[in-house]
């Protein structure tokens, strides 16, 4: 993960992409969001689009509509449905006429530790976005990129006349996605950046972080360090059986200790994954090679 920039940070505050992109900046910072999370307005003409809303805090909410000014906002879209992404749809749906649509919604409750936010409860949308589906306005086109793994119900938008990518959580300009099971899915999410890595999209902005100007060079790394702690616990297990807590000393050299818990899950879900593949097996909490 990387540390945190130097304050002032720009929250509240419209800033220019390019033409079509302006980002406000939310005020909710937390070792899930980094400096907080990111919203998108799309569009310079009559209407646009507004991305990844954010949080329900109404200050947040005015700075999104000081964006959008004079324009209609002509949909609210939303890539996934954790707190910090989704819940101001509703109250700005209520506000402004928008339809919300995008991601399908997802309620997972679980009583287990979390290394990223919980699901928002609140999120209703008017029309669940298929994969290449697209929202056009005046001077803009937004295509539906289905991308599961970090939810199952995560998707991210390509805005065709600027060759950008809005990510969400999946593909981040500060840390790599947490893949949380039962819901997040190592399998779908390799799955999903070596769909990224076939696309020719020239630059990523996520909901965390700063934007991404080598996007494929990014992908070809995460899928790298992916394979890499896949082939750490094979190698594991080749020399015994053991239960996720003692992947982690021999994984994670030096891992801070408010890390543990989010290391042990990302462990999971390699094991999991590699389990429906045939790989490795479980017997009362001990994974073993199969």
């Amino acid at each position: 993960m990387a540390g945190l920039p130097e304050k002032p940070w720009p929250t509240g505050t419209a800033e220019q992409l390019d033409p079509l992109i302006h980002r406000v900046l939310a005020p909710n910072p937390s070792p899930y969001t980094y400096t907080g999370t990111q919203s998108y307005v799309v569009g310079a003409g009559s209407d646009v689009a507004v991305i990844d809303p954010g949080p329900n805090d109404p200050v947040h909410i005015e700075a999104i509509m000081e964006t959008v000014g004079e324009a209609r906002i002509a949909a609210i879209m939303c890539t996934h449905t954790h707190r910090d992404h989704s819940p101001a749809a509703a109250p700005l749906a209520q506000r402004t006429g928008a339809p919300v649509v995008g991601c399908a919604p997802l309620v997972l409750k679980s009583d287990r530790p979390r290394a990223d936010e919980a699901f928002d409860t609140t999120y209703a949308p008017d029309r669940v976005l298929e994969d290449g589906e697209q929202m056009r306005g005046e001077g803009w086109t937004l295509t539906t990129v289905h991308t599961p793994g970090h939810t199952s119900n995560h998707l991210c938008f390509a805005l065709e006349e600027s060759k950008a990518l809005f990510t969400g959580d999946h593909v981040m300009g500060w840390s790599t996605s947490v893949v949380i099971p039962p819901d997040g899915d190592m399998g779908d999410y390799l799955r999903s950046l070596e769909r990224l890595m076939a696309r020719d999209d020239a630059v990523y902005h996520s909901a965390h972080g700063a934007a991404i100007t080598k996007p494929q060079q990014l992908v070809r790394g995460m899928i790298g360090h992916r394979r890499q702690r896949e082939n750490q616990i094979l190698r594991l297990l080749g020399e015994a059986a053991r239960p996720i807590p003692e992947f982690i000393p021999a994984m994670y050299k030096g891992l801070d200790p408010r890390l543990i818990t989010a290391a042990e899950m990302s462990v999971e879900a390699h094991l999991i994954d590699l389990e429906k593949r045939g790989m490795v097996a479980k017997s009362e909490g001990v994974w073993r090679s199969a």
